[in-house]
């Protein structure tokens, strides 16, 4: 059985919420902060990882 790769998206805010994006398959509502250092944040949940706009393609 192959799992799916976990979902990368590019945001243009520092904060970003994430549900799992799939109704009631999700995952509860979490608040990520994204560090302004490295530029990037995993969903603890779901592995969706967020990227800020101005590190896009540097990660």
């Amino acid at each position: 059985m192959t799992m799916q790769a976990p979902e990368t998206k590019i945001v243009d805010s520092y904060r970003v919420a994430c549900d799992g994006g799939e109704g009631a398959l999700g995952h509860p509502r979490v608040w990520l902060q994204i560090p302004t250092d490295i530029g990037w944040v995993e969903c603890p949940y779901c592995g969706c990882k967020y990227i800020h706009k101005d590190f896009e393609g540097k990660v």
